[in-house]
C-alpha cells in the first residue's frame, strides 16, 4: 500500500517557472490525505516558493526543497545540509564573469540571497517563482549558511552548463541540470532521493510504500528511492530509465491522471 506520493513540480506537475497548482491536483492532494496517503513536493525550488503553489494544501504536505538540502514537516525543519565555505566561494568566482548571460541565486533556509541587478531576472524570480530572497552587494560577504547555488540562462544553460558548470564542480559538489534554464550546485551528499530516503525514515515509511515523479536528471535518485516511480513522456532518457514507468506530461495532468486511476477509479 503507497504511503507516501512525492512529484517533482516543474516540468512534471505543472509548467516550468509557474507559480500555480490546477484545482483537480488540490482536490486530490486533499482526498489523499484522507485515504492517509501523504503527498510530498520535491523540486529544486526554495521552501518558499513551493508553500506558494501549494499554498490551498501547505500545511497538508511535507517538503524536499532545493533538490533535498532543505526539507520539511509540519512546520519543522527536518534536514538542513549547508556546502562548504570553500566551494562556495569557487563556484561563485566561477560564475561572476558571465553575469548578464547567467544569473544566480543562493539559497539558505531562510530565503535567498541575489546580487543581480537584471530586472527581468528578479520579475522571474519574484512573479514567476514568488522567491522569498533579499538583494545583497556581495553574497560572499553574508553569514547565513548556503545550501544551494543555482544559475540560471534563459531558455537554455544545457550548453553551458554541460561543457563547463557542471564539469568543472561534479567531482566536489552535486552539480546537475535542474531544468532546460537552470544548473544546480549542492553538497555532494544532497540528493532528493537521499531526501526521500530521510523523509520515509522520519515517517517511518518503507521505500515500497513510496511512489515518486520526475523529470529531470536531479529526480533520478527520487526514481530509485520510490517502490513505484514515474517519468513524463517529456523526461530526460536517463531519468526514463531509472523509472518504472512512463506516465503523459504536465500538459496532460499525467501526475493527476496516474494518482486517480490508482487510488480513486
Amino acid at each position: 500500500m503507497i504511503k507516501l506520493i512525492a512529484s517533482d513540480i516543474d516540468g512534471t506537475l505543472i509548467q516550468d517557472s509557474t507559480p500555480d497548482l490546477y484545482p483537480e491536483m488540490v482536490e486530490t492532494i486533499r482526498k489523499l490525505k484522507e485515504k492517509g496517503i501523504l503527498f510530498c513536493a520535491a523540486s529544486g525550488r526554495q521552501y518558499g516558493s513551493i508553500k506558494n503553489v501549494f499554498r490551498d494544501v501547505a500545511d497538508e504536505i511535507a517538503y524536499i526543497a532545493e533538490n533535498g538540502a532543505h526539507i520539511r514537516y509540519q512546520h519543522k525543519n527536518i534536514s538542513v545540509t549547508p556546502m562548504k565555505r570553500e566551494y562556495i566561494e569557487g563556484i561563485i568566482e566561477m560564475l561572476r564573469p558571465y553575469y548578464g548571460e547567467c544569473e544566480a541565486i543562493i539559497s539558505t533556509a531562510n530565503g535567498s540571497l541575489v546580487e543581480s541587478r537584471n530586472q527581468d531576472f528578479i520579475d522571474l524570480i519574484t512573479y514567476g517563482y514568488h522567491n522569498e530572497f533579499r538583494w545583497v552587494e556581495d553574497v560572499l560577504k553574508e553569514k547565513e549558511e548556503i545550501i544551494k547555488i543555482a544559475v540560471y540562462r534563459k531558455k537554455s544553460i544545457r550548453d553551458l552548463g554541460e561543457s563547463l558548470f557542471i564539469p568543472s564542480w561534479d567531482k566536489k559538489v552535486k552539480a546537475c541540470m535542474a531544468g532546460e534554464e537552470w544548473v544546480d550546485f549542492m553538497d555532494r551528499s544532497v540528493d532528493k532521493g537521499n531526501g526521500l530516503k530521510t523523509l520515509e525514515a522520519y515517517l517511518g515509511i518503507k521505500e515500497e510504500e513510496t511512489m515518486a515523479f520526475g523529470d529531470n536528471d536531479n529526480d533520478i535518485g527520487m526514481m530509485l528511492a520510490a517502490g513505484e516511480s514515474y517519468a513524463v513522456d517529456t523526461a530526460t532518457e536517463a531519468v526514463k530509465n531509472a523509472a518504472g514507468h512512463i506516465c503523459p506530461g504536465w500538459r496532460e495532468k499525467g501526475v493527476y491522471q496516474v494518482i486517480n486511476s490508482q487510488f480513486f477509479s
